[in-house]
């Protein structure tokens, strides 16, 4: 079952200042440092403050959660912060797989490559159905390809599903036009029954930006779906229509 809250009632503005307080807290003590996209860090801390309302805890947004004799735990125990960031993602990668948190150094690298990137980034588009076909063998996706597949979808030269894996409130909000299914992570086993039977169709996952789908993707591969792509970059960075609402 889907889990919806209202983003705007009294109960999740009083939980999203206190996550918002204890987000930064954690940056204070640890050493760290919010990351430079400013829509990245209010995404996770969207979702951790609608965890802390439904599993009262403040489970990473980004992996799933399971009912377990009766209480609700998540998957690898990522409840913020979480181990796995302090011990390792954050030393190794300089920034934690929700990638709220990073280290001084890799947000000033960030800032410059993302400078980069919006001098340098083009648009292709027009691709040939053979090409369309190569691409959906790839197993990272970008926006322009995203954008292009869609394209090539509505002239009937291929065929895929694009499954949003954020949750209920963010695919309210706003979601790629043309999106199939919301299976929302945090209840990802209970959802996926909406594409139980289509493991061997082209399946296009996408989250904010990147990260959860890569989860999801890994643990759709495992369960045998053969043909799973990932948004990398996430709906942060498509640049192609969205719209919003049920």
């Amino acid at each position: 079952m889907i889990k919806k809250i209202d983003i705007n009632s009294n109960e999740f503005l009083a939980e999203l200042e206190k996550t918002k307080d204890f987000t930064k807290k954690v940056c204070e003590s640890k050493g760290w440092v919010y990351n430079p996209d400013t829509e990245i860090n209010e995404s996770v801390t969207f979702g951790l403050a609608r965890n802390k309302i439904i599993y009262k805890k403040r489970f990473c947004p980004c992996f799933m959660v399971e009912e377990v004799e009766g209480k609700y735990k998540s998957v690898e125990d990522r409840i913020c912060p979480c181990k796995p960031a302090i011990k390792e993602e954050i030393p190794n990668n300089g920034i934690c797989h929700c990638g709220i948190f990073c280290t001084p150094e890799f947000a000033k690298q960030k800032e410059i490559d993302n400078k980069a990137e919006e001098v340098s980034h083009s648009h292709s588009r027009g691709l040939t159905k053979e090409e369309c076909e190569e691409l959906l063998t790839h197993p990272d996706l970008d926006s322009d390809e995203i954008e292009a597949l869609l394209e090539a979808r509505e002239l009937g030269m291929v065929k895929f599903l694009l499954v949003d894996v954020r949750e209920w409130m963010e695919w309210m909000g706003q979601r790629i036009k043309g999106t199939d299914y919301l299976i929302p992570t945090t209840s990802f086993y209970n959802t996926l029954s909406k594409i139980k039977n289509k493991k061997d169709e082209n399946i296009i996952l996408y989250c904010f930006t990147g990260s959860r789908s890569a989860y999801c993707q890994q643990v759709m591969q495992s369960m045998g779906y053969s043909k799973v792509s990932n948004f990398t970059r996430g709906i942060i960075s498509y640049s192609g229509e969205c719209e919003s609402g049920e």
